[in-house]
């Protein structure tokens, strides 16, 4: 009976060198920011979204997860500071988020040959949702105990997810235009594991 082959936990020289890129591409990404209320808008759900389509699933969260426990380790790259503190700010669950959208647009394109761009809209639109669920819930959680504010359910919707939402569909049109051709030659090069 021949045994199932199951990902390795062991990185490549070259794995672990375009997880840490995609890691600081996302601490650069926080730096170029609108800021508004609550909801700074980043180009961390970009990176998000090309760290998943060009290093799949694994490697794109852990590229993300990198991201995270380097800034709660005390490192500033966030885009409001960082540190263990950071997890009582009312954006910490977009970066919880930013792993599990990486993770969920990595594991739906990769092993694909040719990525249509209209299932890669729906993927990408499923891993900002990825992204939204735990950030909302932290924000209302955040509003409602820590700065003990009162808020609805659907005010913290409104503020954390429509608020940003046109932003992300200008980000998702860039990777619907850019991520493919970008994919393939990445393919082509031998980087990651996106398919």
């Amino acid at each position: 009976m021949e045994e199932e082959k199951r990902p390795s936990l062991r990185l490549s020289a070259r794995e672990m060198s375009l997880v840490a890129l995609f890691a600081a591409l996302s601490g650069i990404g926080g730096f170029i920011r609108l800021p508004i209320p609550y909801i700074p808008l980043t180009l961390q759900p970009l990176i998000v979204m090309f760290s998943g389509l060009l290093l799949g699933g694994r490697l794109g969260a852990l590229s993300q997860l990198v991201y995270l426990l380097v800034g709660l380790l005390g490192i500033p790259i966030f885009a409001q500071g960082g540190g263990p503190g950071y997890v009582l700010q009312p954006t910490f669950g977009y970066l919880v988020g930013f792993v599990l959208g990486a993770y969920v647009i990595g594991r739906l394109t990769e092993g694909r040959e040719h990525l249509h761009r209209g299932m890669l809209c729906v993927v990408i639109l499923l891993g900002i949702a990825a992204i939204y669920i735990p950030g909302v819930t932290v924000l209302y959680l955040n509003l409602l105990f820590v700065q003990q504010k009162a808020v609805t359910l659907s005010t913290a919707i409104k503020v954390g997810a429509l608020v940003p939402l046109p932003g992300d569909l200008v980000k998702l049109a860039v990777v619907l235009v850019l991520g493919p051709p970008i994919r393939e030659r990445f393919r082509r090069m031998g980087g990651g594991s996106g398919g």
